[in-house]
């Protein structure tokens, strides 16, 4: 593809993407959620050990807008969404940018299934409005978009795809490698896909599942193989949280990675906050999956190459 082939295409990937945008934020509204904003540059990000923040000086630049809307949500805020620029550092492939636009949104007095029946009807709504109808042709695969949509814990995901078991996978800390090679080329082929019943040790800020303590409640969803959206019912215990932030900011040290400071604001705003869900989901994905494009720097106006 030329150049000039390449323009003409992203020109209709863009009007595409700017309507999807709006159609999201009409989503929101009628739900009866609020739209924030939330400030990009941040003294302390979540301490996640897979997750770079982009320094700003002496504070970074957000990697997702999680911590400041739950604090909102601490202040009495019942429903609220956010469409903003969040920043990952040495994140660049065919599915990641170092800058991107996540669309996040908290309600409270839910839990992480409540959220999947919410992104149905989110996708739902946006594939009506864009005329789709109940169909979605990506690449040579076609997904059907009519709900109950499939919902598959990690662990029968990981007995049905993978060449070891889960428990394996996560001793010999090959965990994401399988992941990514064996099963997500499966997940969200003929339906969408929800991926739930995450190990403690892959939810640093998802609440335990209720009478099962091995696991978190936390989903991703997938389409066309392409994960989209990452969810869990919130961890509201102040301690716990600290105990799981000093963990993974340990093995941060260990590796040698930057150091972050813990996010006291924060912690001490999570005692305020009886109940919640919440879920993040990667807008330049979604107009991937909704134009057609092959690769997400298609996607914005300018991939970090061309600058």
């Amino acid at each position: 593809m030329s150049k000039n082939d390449v323009k003409l295409k992203r020109k209709d990937i863009l009007r595409r993407r700017g309507l999807i945008v709006q159609i999201i934020r009409d989503f929101f509204h009628r739900e009866g959620y609020l739209e924030v904003e939330t400030p990009n540059r941040i003294p302390a990000p979540a301490p996640e050990f897979n997750i770079e923040a982009e320094p700003s000086g002496a504070w970074f630049l957000h990697t997702s807008p999680e911590l400041c809307m739950k604090r909102l949500l601490a202040e009495g805020w019942d429903r609220i969404f956010q469409i903003c620029k969040c920043y990952r550092r040495g994140e660049r492939g065919r599915l990641h940018l170092p800058e991107f636009t996540l669309l996040e949104w908290y309600r409270t007095g839910i839990d992480y299934l409540d959220l999947m029946i919410e992104c149905e009807k989110l996708i739902g709504f946006l594939a009506t409005r864009l005329e789709y109808g109940p169909v979605l042709s990506y690449g040579s695969q076609t997904v059907d978009l009519t709900p109950p949509w499939e919902r598959l814990t990690l662990q029968e995901a990981f007995d049905r795809y993978a060449p070891i078991s889960l428990d394996v996978a996560l001793e010999r800390d090959t965990f994401e490698e399988v992941l990514v090679d064996w099963v997500e080329p499966h997940l969200g082929v003929n339906k969408p896909t929800f991926l739930y019943d995450y190990p403690v040790s892959h939810g640093a800020l998802a609440r335990v599942k209720r009478g099962n303590e091995k696991v978190v409640e936390r989903f991703e969803l997938y389409m066309a193989g392409i994960e989209l959206a990452n969810a869990f019912s919130e961890l509201t215990d102040p301690e716990e949280q600290r105990k799981r932030f000093q963990a993974e900011e340990k093995k941060r040290r260990q590796f040698g990675k930057i150091p972050y400071p813990m996010p006291e604001k924060f912690l001490h705003s999570l005692g305020h906050i009886s109940s919640a869900a919440g879920c993040a989901l990667g807008i330049d994905r979604l107009v991937m999956l909704f134009t057609g494009a092959p690769e997400i720097g298609l996607c914005v106006t300018f991939a970090p190459e061309e600058l």
